[in-house]
Parts: structure tokens; C-alpha cells; sequence
């Protein structure tokens, strides 16, 4: 449980995947030295940055530049690693390791409280930082390290409460325990999303830690590399998923990618966790609170800008309140249109996509939406403004009409992916049956809830080409 972390995902900027490997324009005009973004600095941040850390920061690899989604403007520049940046990173940490996994559960508990503080002192402009780098509002981006922080929580309760058990034997004088240990090297691959959350819950559950970490061990004796980071591309994700060394690879990003991760994993019979897409549909009954539903529709349908894994994606509404649902629903798109901005702004509800490629995609989806006969009944069109902003959508293709319950639940069962789903109903028996063995075959399951979200002390991980999830413990 108490791990040396390798991670490719975030420390310095949240993630690497917005980054464009162009040097043209002038340091002055990097948002980082516009007082408007001065929190960039107060987290250590500099116009030029390391993007590895074995101990102490380096970077051998590509100088790429971080762009902000809300105007198209660099952040900051981060020099990513290569091959033998990673090679280092791994070495480092195996040392750190033996360390480590030396030190009492109890004792590694109270350096996961300590990193957990250090994120509270720092929670506004880690936030700010998620919000700039990645898009989502502010809420959202303090309410993501606030995850953290609270998986930090529960890492501690952990430490002083690992449990294991005792068997009789069939032979004299012998009796049979059984008994947690750690694995060994755990790898993050991270997503551009949740750049603070999913490194956290594996993390903070493998007690690791990165740029706080480097902080704590100027204080102690423990070497710096039990986290280590690597900043890169797809070259460094390729070494890991093949590397006999990271004992279990947690992976977040898209099921076309984690299926090749899974396969690369397995041939060398290592442990995968794999975080990958969803496409989640929200029921409603015929009996539902609509203006309940409306209220939460909203958020987990336009929340991060439709780029969460719980977003919904599909919404299954029973024929008797199909119409009057979709004019409700339209008319709340109309509210929040207004809203769409800046995500330091207090008033922001939408924030922007997070690259320019993901406006494409979303451009190539209305076009195919089109050529299917689907119907644009809200939005549809990119925002004309600096940044990647585009109108939240409704269209007909995603908004089914349902003559049962039952029907629906065969619906949302028939799509391969199965991470969230929700039904609103105020039938028990519809309870009931949404939440049997033949009912959702989701992974999280929620009633009169959205399908957005999730709570850190109970399990999170979806069926079929969602995920699976595997213990970080042997």
C-alpha cells in the first residue's frame, strides 16, 4: 500500500497533453508573469521549467509550452524527459523504495497527513491552476484537490488499520495467516481532466507524494525519488507498460489506448488499473421530479465542459415525459449560455474544452450527428471568442424515448462501456429493479443522483470496457 510511485502525469503543469512544442513567442507574455496569474509563481513555477524529478528536478527531452484553453495563450514552458530521464527516474525510485517499505505503516501514514496539510495551505492556487491549465471552473478545480486532500484522510486511517487474517490448519501445531505487502514500484500514467485527482487516489494510497514530497524530505532522511516524475509523451507510456519493474500500472485515458496498454501489460503478467471512457445515460421515469431532474441534468451533462468520464452522455426519458422534459432541459441550456467564460471568474458556470483538437472533435461529431438525421435541438456551434469554447449541446441523437423502465434499463445495458448510470424515479420497485442483477450493469449506480461524481470511500470503477480494478497489494 505504501509505494514508490513512478508517475508520468503532473507536478509542475497539470498535464502534458496540451502542451505544443512551439518556441515563438516572448517569456513577457506568458500568462505566468501577467499579475493577473501571479498564484503560478507562488506555487514555484517559473517561465521555464523541469518536467522530471528523480530526486532533484531535471529534463533531458522536448521544450513544450503549456497553453490555456480560455485564450489560447502559453502558460509557461516545461523540458520534458526522454528514455534515459525515465531509465533514472525508475533506478531512483527502486533505491527509495527499499526505504521506504522499511518505515511503519503508522509512520508512513503520518508523512501522507503531512502532504495532505501542505495541499491545504495551498489549496486555493492549486486550484487556480487546474482551473487555468485544464479549463474547469474554479469550484471544481478547488473541490479536485480537495479530493486529494480528503484521500490523504483516508490513506491515514489506513496506515493504522491494515487488517489480515488467521486460518486453522489441518496440520498440528501450525496455524495460517495471511498478510498484506506492498507490491513494489507503481507507475500513474494521469489524464488532462482530473490532473490532481487521479494521481492523488493513487498516490496517496501508495503514500506517495511528488512536489510536497520533495519539501518533506529536506526534513527527513527519505529520498526524493519515492515519487518520482517523468514529463513526456507517448514513448515514456510505451517503457512503462512494459517495464518488469512498475509492479502495477494504473492507467487514465481513452479505451482505444488502455486496451493497448492492458495487452502490452499483461504479456509481461504485470497488474493494470485501468480508468477509460464512459458513456453514461441518465433515465427518467414517467413518476420522476422533473425539476429535480433538470437541476441535475444540467451540471452532469455541461459540468467541465462535458469532459468528465461520469459526464451523461445519453439521456433515456419514458415517452409520457419526453417533450415536456426536452423544453425544460432546453430552457436551462439557455440560462447557463450566458455563463460561458473564464474560469477564474466568479460568475463562470461553462468553462472551454480543453485543446483545439478537442473543439475538431466536437466539430466532427455535430457534422456526423447531421449526416445521421439527428437534430440539433441546443447549441451545436463553436463560440466565437479567444480560446476553445464551443455552445453546450442537446441533440436528438443522445435523447431517447422510452415506452418502460424496462426498456430503458435494456438500453442503457446495450452500449460496451459501463461506468455510471442513473435512474430518477419515485417508484420503489423501480429501485429495486435498477439496482438487481438485472438491472444496471454499471459499475457505480446511482438513484435520484446524476451520473457525475463520486465519493472517495467507496469503490469507483466501471464494467465491461470501462475498467477493472486490481489491489496494490500482493
Amino acid at each position: 500500500m505504501h509505494l514508490a510511485t513512478k508517475s508520468v502525469s503532473t507536478a509542475l503543469l497539470s498535464t502534458c497533453r496540451n502542451f505544443l512544442a512551439i518556441r515563438t513567442m516572448a517569456s513577457s507574455d506568458y500568462l505566468i508573469n501577467d499579475p493577473k496569474y501571479s498564484f503560478l509563481k507562488d506555487l514555484g513555477l517559473k517561465d521555464f521549467n523541469l518536467g522530471v524529478f528523480d530526486g532533484s528536478w531535471k529534463g533531458s527531452g522536448q521544450v513544450v509550452q503549456s497553453i490555456c484553453p480560455s485564450n489560447g495563450k502559453v502558460i509557461a514552458e516545461v523540458k520534458q524527459g526522454n528514455l534515459e530521464d525515465y531509465e533514472s527516474c525508475v533506478k531512483a525510485s527502486k533505491t527509495a523504495y527499499n526505504i521506504w517499505a522499511d518505515l511503519p505503516a503508522p509512520k508512513r501514514g503520518e508523512i501522507v497527513r503531512e502532504i495532505g496539510d501542505e495541499l491545504r495551505n495551498k489549496l486555493v492556487p492549486l486550484g487556480k491552476l487546474v482551473s487555468v491549465e485544464m479549463g474547469k471552473i474554479l469550484t471544481e478545480g478547488i473541490g479536485e484537490v480537495k479530493e486529494y486532500i480528503n484521500i490523504c484522510e483516508y490513506a491515514v486511517g489506513l496506515s493504522r488499520s491494515l487488517s489480515g487474517s488467521i486460518f486453522p490448519s489441518e496440520r498440528p501445531g501450525h496455524v495460517l495467516l495471511e498478510k498484506w505487502n506492498p507490491l513494489g514500484l507503481i507507475g500513474v500514467i494521469s489524464a488532462f481532466n482530473f490532473p490532481i485527482a487521479v494521481y492523488g487516489w493513487n498516490s496517496a494510497i501508495a503514500m506517495q507524494q511528488q512536489k510536497s514530497w520533495q519539501m518533506f524530505c529536506k526534513k527527513t532522511t527519505f529520498r526524493g525519488a519515492v515519487a518520482a516524475l517523468c514529463c513526456g509523451g507517448a514513448d515514456i507510456g510505451k517503457a512503462m507498460a512494459a517495464d518488469e519493474r512498475i509492479k502495477l500500472l494504473s492507467f487514465t485515458g481513452s479505451t482505444n489506448v488502455g486496451k493497448q496498454v492492458g495487452i502490452e501489460v499483461q504479456k509481461r503478467f504485470g497488474k493494470h488499473l485501468l480508468e477509460l471512457g464512459g458513456n453514461n445515460a441518465l433515465i427518467v421515469a414517467d413518476d420522476a421530479d422533473l425539476k429535480m431532474v433538470i437541476r441535475a441534468t444540467l451540471f452532469a451533462c455541461v459540468g467541465t465542459a462535458g469532459q468528465r468520464c461520469t459526464t451523461t452522455r445519453r439521456l433515456i426519458l419514458h415517452e409520457k415525459v419526453y417533450d415536456s422534459f426536452l423544453q425544460s432541459l432546453k430552457k436551462a441550456y439557455e440560462q447557463i449560455i450566458n455563463r460561458t467564460g473564464d474560469p477564474l471568474e466568479e460568475n463562470t458556470l461553462v468553462g472551454p474544452l480543453h485543446s483545439i483538437q478537442s473543439v475538431q472533435k466536437y466539430k466532427d461529431t455535430i457534422e456526423a450527428i447531421k449526416k445521421q438525421g439527428g437534430t440539433i435541438e441546443f447549441g451545436g456551434k463553436v463560440v466565437d471568442r479567444a480560446g476553445y469554447f464551443v455552445e453546450p449541446t442537446i441533440v436528438t441523437v443522445y435523447a431517447l424515448k422510452a415506452s418502460s423502465v424496462q426498456e430503458a434499463i435494456t438500453w442503457n445495458n446495450e452500449v460496451p462501456q459501463g461506468l455510471s448510470s442513473s435512474i430518477f424515479t419515485q417508484d420503489i420497485g423501480n429501485v429495486f429493479e435498477w439496482i438487481g442483477f438485472k438491472g444496471s450493469d454499471c459499475g457505480i449506480i446511482n438513484v435520484n443522483s446524476p451520473t457525475s461524481g463520486a465519493e472517495i470511500g467507496g469503490a469507483f470503477g466501471g464494467e465491461k470496457s470501462y475498467r477493472r480494478w486490481q489491489r496494490i497489494w500482493q
